[in-house]
């Protein structure tokens, strides 16, 4: 459990959908492909929510529902925290050979934190992309320093680092709105049934705490 990026989405997941299931957690981060981009593999997330959840980030509950047994859990105080620092270490940190923990925060991020303190940790980002720019750019006054496929290699990453600045800053400018782009899932989609399961999990808790 030492990826940062595992951790985001495992936190992330449960504040969006609290209180959730494992499965519906399984579900729907796989759903985002992250095996494949955030190194999480499926069959690993039931274990990272029980490491979570052994470390106080996150609250377990052993329910029954319609007569069937059912794990759910949600995020504790320390577990929002967590999220926290964890999603503006991400946005602000440029990995410059490895965006997972990066896609995994910018994934998160609207739900996590308030406009106003996302923006300021994308300004961040932006300031250290154009810091990493400036360093290609030394890189390529001394091509004759370094063999030409070792420069062409370095090339590459200097365009893609010139795309992502270019599409941060506007990221950045949307923000500075103060708007943000609404989105209700279509008709039919897992999320709809992942609604209607929070709200009776809700009412099983509040029963259980009365």
């Amino acid at each position: 459990m030492a990826a940062t990026a595992t951790r985001l989405l495992l936190l992330g997941a449960v504040g969006i959908f609290e209180p959730v299931n494992g499965y519906q957690i399984r579900r729907e981060l796989t759903s985002w492909q992250v095996d494949r981009w955030a190194h999480l593999n499926p069959g690993s997330i039931y274990g990272g929510l029980t490491t979570l959840a052994r470390q106080g980030h996150l609250a377990r509950h052993e329910l029954v529902d319609g007569g069937r047994e059912v794990t759910v859990y949600e995020l504790t105080g320390s577990g929002r925290t967590e999220l926290e620092r964890l999603t503006t270490t991400a946005l602000e940190t440029v990995e410059l050979y490895d965006r997972s923990d990066f896609m995994a925060a910018f994934s998160m991020y609207p739900s996590v934190l308030p406009a106003d303190l996302a923006r300021r940790s994308l300004v961040q980002r932006r300031v250290h992309l154009e810091a990493t720019l400036a360093e290609f750019t030394e890189i390529k006054m001394r091509s004759d320093a370094v063999p030409p496929h070792v420069l062409q290699g370095a090339l590459l990453w200097y365009d893609v680092t010139v795309a992502e600045l270019g599409w941060l800053r506007e990221v950045v400018d949307e923000l500075a709105t103060g708007t943000r782009p609404e989105w209700e899932p279509p008709a039919g989609d897992p999320g709809w049934q992942m609604a209607a399961d929070r709200e009776r999990y809700r009412e099983i808790l509040d029963r259980a705490d009365r």
